[in-house]
């Protein structure tokens, strides 16, 4: 059985019966582990809070056939990065028939791959950086001439931002490439954007509200993300009405060119002139203490266990597809 993606079935509910038995996937082995881990036990608890009948599930340790034999309904994803995240699972889900949480195979897999998610926003309409592809030491001076210093590397499918360095003098690119180059072969190069830094959150088709997030590391980097305490978050974001309006319009159309559905978030930086360029986007966003969906939530009303459930019922919207007449 394989399922189709029918958003016209997004329903709301109010008993936790009508999800049946849940599986929260979190662990994995991608280079995420450790924050899926978080993610994945804050999301069991919260849905156990509300009734669900939710259970634990790492698809390092079980093979995802045992989610058939031990009878789920459906599946709360809480794996990040490659594996989790890109479409790989997603199209497991879909061949073993069992419904899941956000966005589908293609929508994963595009929302994962930076490079992608640009070209996808820029014929859309939505501004990016400039950027240059690095598939070696070949490429280094026109990304130095192109995009100038300072400049920021970029591994293409890692989220959490792995692998990536900023470089300020030439002779640090090739350590920068070298290290993204290690994850993974798409590399590419950004400008150093230096303006403020915005993340807008997806919930069931509507954007909630921005997020300023200042951090005093070089970057809003791992360690800035999940354990640092002096990273600061402003919701309100501080943007005059239109301003926000406009941001989160370019996060709703971003997330749209992608292919992405259910939840997620988009994250943007402010240039020189004040314009919002589109960094990437997220399918699955941590959801630690230090998260940034929940905090959007938490903005407009909704408590972390409505949100999870909320998450929830986006799987509903993947429903079993019809079987193809036989073939004479």
């Amino acid at each position: 059985m394989r399922l189709s993606y029918r958003p016209e079935n997004l329903r709301h509910v109010s008993d936790p019966q009508a999800f049946g038995r849940v599986a929260v996937l979190f662990g994995g082995d991608s280079s995420e582990r450790e924050i899926s881990l978080l993610s994945g036990n804050a999301v069991l608890e919260a849905l156990r809070s509300r009734g669900v009948d939710a259970h634990a599930f790492d698809p390092r340790e079980l093979p995802l056939s045992d989610l058939r034999a031990a009878r789920f309904e459906r599946v709360w994803i809480a794996l990040h990065g490659p594996g989790g995240e890109d479409g790989t699972l997603q199209g497991a889900l879909e061949y073993l028939g069992v419904p899941y949480t956000g966005s589908g195979v293609m929508g994963s897999a595009i929302g994962m791959d930076k490079l992608r998610t640009k070209r996808l926003a820029l014929a859309v309409g939505v501004p990016t950086a400039d950027f240059v592809v690095l598939q070696g030491p070949g490429d280094f001076e026109l990304a130095l001439e192109r995009l100038k210093l300072p400049l920021i590397v970029k591994p293409a499918t890692q989220g959490s931002s792995v692998g990536m360095s900023k470089v300020e003098r030439a002779g640090e690119l090739a350590a920068a490439f070298a290290a993204a180059a290690k994850l993974e072969a798409l590399v590419f190069a950004e400008p150093w954007i230096p303006g403020k830094e915005y993340t807008v959150a997806i919930l069931q088709g509507e954007a909630l509200p921005a997020i300023r997030i200042e951090t005093p590391r070089t970057f809003y980097d791992y360690e800035a993300k999940y354990f640092r305490d002096d990273t600061r978050y402003f919701c309100p974001a501080g943007l005059a009405a239109g301003a926000e309006a406009h941001l989160r319009s370019l996060a709703l159309a971003a997330f749209d060119a992608a292919g992405a559905s259910g939840w997620g978030r988009a994250d943007f930086m402010m240039d020189a002139a004040g314009r919002p360029l589109l960094l990437e986007i997220n399918t699955i966003p941590g959801m630690t203490s230090h998260s940034l969906v929940p905090m959007a939530a938490r903005a407009v009303g909704i408590d972390f266990p409505e949100l999870t459930w909320r998450v929830l019922e986006t799987s509903f919207t993947r429903v079993a597809a019809p079987h193809a007449p036989a073939r004479p």
